[in-house]
């Protein structure tokens, strides 16, 4: 059980030791095959401004914090799982997940997960939590199959998965290959920052969803 001013927002640093940051694959480099399609232009750009975070966000940090509403975040430097998403889809299209989550929350609060005890909207921790944003995408009719074939998962894509503990965690697939060639690498952070890493499967996979600006 976590204190009064501490939330469990994602993955645990604890948990998982995660090593330097990954040099990219031989098999995501130009000139190479890969098994996986090129990204689109707008998974690109949702690519390009979660990997953006890699050596900027380092720490992770699931302490509770008070930040402004809309477009509030903590500093830059820190964060969980879900503020790699939050941080991507601000910057890639300026969609704001803390304000669209919230909009979406105060309309159907009931929908939403109560693991927290909450009994109403918070602007500064609902979108955080990774049920809160499976749900959302789930209700903005942007959810997909679970499946154990990596060619199912297309660059852009948002999975969640559940880590050893019951821990819910949340990360961005990318174009960039696994060193074998056979899973897409993953942008997330689940202990030492933001990281490009290969771990698709490495724990099960809860949801699968494709939330692109034309289902905003």
């Amino acid at each position: 059980m976590v204190s009064r001013r501490t939330v469990v927002l994602g993955g645990l640093a604890a948990l998982v030791s995660v090593s330097g940051l990954l040099r990219l694959p031989d098999t995501a480099r130009a000139g190479n095959t890969r098994p996986f399609p090129e990204p689109d232009a707008w998974a690109a750009k949702l690519i390009s401004a979660a990997e953006s975070q890699i050596g900027q966000t380092v720490l992770y940090d699931p302490a509770y914090t008070r930040i402004p509403y809309p477009m509030g975040d903590v500093p830059p430097e820190r964060g969980v799982c879900t503020d790699v998403i939050i941080r991507a889809y601000r910057q890639a299209a300026g969609i704001d997940l803390q304000e669209r989550v919230h909009r979406d929350m105060k309309a159907a609060f009931d929908a939403y997960p109560k693991s927290w005890g909450a009994k109403r909207p918070d602007t500064s921790i609902d979108h955080r939590r990774v049920p809160n944003l499976a749900m959302f995408f789930q209700r903005a009719g942007a959810a997909l199959p679970v499946t154990s074939d990596a060619r199912d998962y297309r660059p852009g894509d948002i999975i969640t998965q559940m880590l050893p503990g019951n821990l819910p965690h949340i990360g961005i697939v990318t174009h960039r290959a696994s060193p074998d060639g056979t899973r897409p690498l993953v942008v997330h952070n689940i202990g030492a920052g933001t990281k490009l890493e290969d771990r698709l499967f490495e724990f099960r996979i809860t949801g699968h969803f494709r939330y692109a600006p034309r289902l905003a």
